[in-house]
């Protein structure tokens, strides 16, 4: 980033569908934003649950044991979100969603954000878990889908058997902490304002443009 861009950070997990929609309505705001090649955004670490197996079952199970609602109750929301999805172009499927760990997927998003290609990663990811049923939390998985989406395959599971990216994953989720930051999306542009939640893109790009005016001399 040379010191012309202004910097967006966003706080997200793979699993989060909020945070896909947020991508989404960012990706509408930025589209509407004359400066847009001067717009540089980064990825940042949160992990939803931290402590849930790799292999943590179907989405609706998942979403029906964490919630003590029944299998038919959490079809029922998962079915609103899904409706929502749509109107974003979004295709969430529920019924095959995979839920899992997700440690794995923010180490290789850390990686794929020193190659350049971390947007392009992370709605790769997304779509493997969302869309296709994907197993998040299984390091060939994620290994498969960023190597889709510009990182070599063979590479990233190379690192995923290591721990390497490991410590910038945790120094973003200490920085959400030491911000305040419990649930995701969050958006830090330029380090003027934050702001939580899958906002839409009107409200995004008036965040996106203020901050943009306070930092241009006058």
């Amino acid at each position: 980033m040379n010191g012309d861009s202004m910097l967006i950070e966003v706080w997200s997990d793979v699993v989060c569908s909020w945070c896909y929609q947020g991508k989404r309505h960012l990706e509408r705001a930025l589209a509407e934003f004359p400066e847009r090649d001067r717009i540089a955004i980064r990825w940042r670490s949160f992990e939803l649950d931290p402590t849930i197996a790799a292999n943590a079952g179907l989405a609706d199970e998942e979403l029906a044991r964490r919630r003590n609602i029944s299998i038919e109750e959490a079809r029922a929301m998962h079915e609103v979100t899904e409706q929502q999805g749509r109107e974003l172009g979004i295709e969430f499927d529920f019924s095959r969603a995979r839920r899992g760990n997700t440690f794995s997927a923010h180490r290789t998003l850390q990686m794929a954000h020193e190659h350049g290609v971390q947007d392009a990663v992370n709605e790769r990811l997304m779509a493997t878990y969302f869309c296709e049923g994907g197993a998040i939390g299984d390091p060939a998985t994620v290994a498969a889908a960023a190597g889709q989406a510009g990182l070599d395959q063979a590479a990233v599971a190379e690192m995923l058997a290591g721990d390497e990216f490991a410590a910038e994953v945790r120094a973003d989720e200490q920085e959400a902490h030491a911000l305040g930051i419990n649930a995701v999306p969050f958006f830090v542009i330029d380090r003027r304002y934050g702001l939580a939640g899958a906002h839409p893109a009107p409200v995004l790009l008036q965040a996106i443009e203020q901050a943009w005016a306070e930092r241009q001399p006058a």
